[in-house]
């Protein structure tokens, strides 16, 4: 019986060990650190001859790489300029962005529906306020949105120009890069060189010489022909350019993902599972 009993007492032990084990590494998963996401405060933009498209982020490029890093272990934090809900843009609620699968699509917009802070934002102001060392890198997903308020902001200039100091992962989506211009002297001053159709010239831009990806003119082009005889202010693959960044695309909608240094862009809609893993293999790099 004192035999049977050690036997016991030390499968019981091993079990407990094997928990353990199991729940450590839960807990380290679980544990990788917070993930800054930029998005826009607007859901309207301002187009040509003064007409007005309703915009927001687009829901497969927030929630797939967003989905992606907290199943990996990473908490996410939203900002936005002003603190308040992000809104979606309710062309990009459709399945096609999600391999044609409604269900697929349903569980990211209940994912997303479900994030921290979703309705109530962290305001720009708020998250320099509290400092940014605490973060393992930063996020900006796409949609039309980023070009009203992230793109001339000197606030994401100086989020953005601490990651790029501290080299940590950067990553934007489809028209999220626009964002990056901010990371200039004078964003404000550069965008409105842009809309009057000026060459637009950057002084002090972070990325110059980056490569990178953003929406195409062609992608864009399609994207006008649904906005009845409505057109841009001006073309953010243009303005990339003429920022100073080096500019690589493939054909329209293929998946695409440029990765230089800390910064990683995705071309378009179809870029979020590339541009989430690309994401993913620069964070989780510190752990290897």
């Amino acid at each position: 019986m004192k035999k049977a009993s050690s036997i016991l007492s030390l499968a019981l032990i091993a079990g407990f060990s094997q928990s353990a084990n199991a729940a450590d590494a839960q807990t380290l998963q679980a544990n990788k650190g917070e993930v800054l996401v930029l998005l826009s405060s607007e859901n309207m933009m301002q187009l040509a001859d003064g007409k007005t498209a309703p915009t927001g982020y687009y829901l497969n490029e927030f929630g797939v790489p967003a989905k992606a890093l907290t199943d990996a272990g990473y908490k996410l934090v939203l900002a936005t300029p002003k603190g308040n809900a992000p809104s979606v843009d309710k062309k990009s609620v459709i399945p096609q962005y999600f391999d044609g699968g409604e269900a697929h699509m349903q569980a990211i917009q209940t994912f997303v529906a479900s994030l921290e802070g979703i309705n109530d934002t962290l305001s720009l102001t708020e998250v320099i306020a509290q400092g940014l060392d605490e973060f393992e890198g930063v996020f900006v997903p796409g949609g039309h949105a980023p070009l009203i308020d992230l793109a001339n902001n000197p606030q994401v200039g100086l989020i953005l120009s601490h990651f790029h100091n501290e080299g940590k992962p950067t990553a934007a989506i489809c028209h999220g890069p626009i964002a990056l211009l901010s990371g200039q002297s004078n964003p404000e001053a550069f965008e409105l060189a842009l809309k009057s159709g000026e060459q637009a010239t950057s002084e002090g831009w972070i990325y110059e010489g980056y490569k990178m990806t953003i929406f195409s003119t062609p992608e864009e082009e399609y994207f006008e022909s649904t906005l009845d005889d409505a057109t841009l202010l001006y073309y953010p693959a243009d303005a990339m350019a003429q920022a100073g960044g080096k500019m690589e695309y493939k054909e329209m909608w293929a998946p695409n993902v440029v990765e230089d240094r800390e910064l990683i862009t995705g071309q378009n809609p179809f870029s979020d599972e590339l541009l989430a893993e690309t994401l993913l293999a620069q964070l989780n790099s510190k752990f290897n």
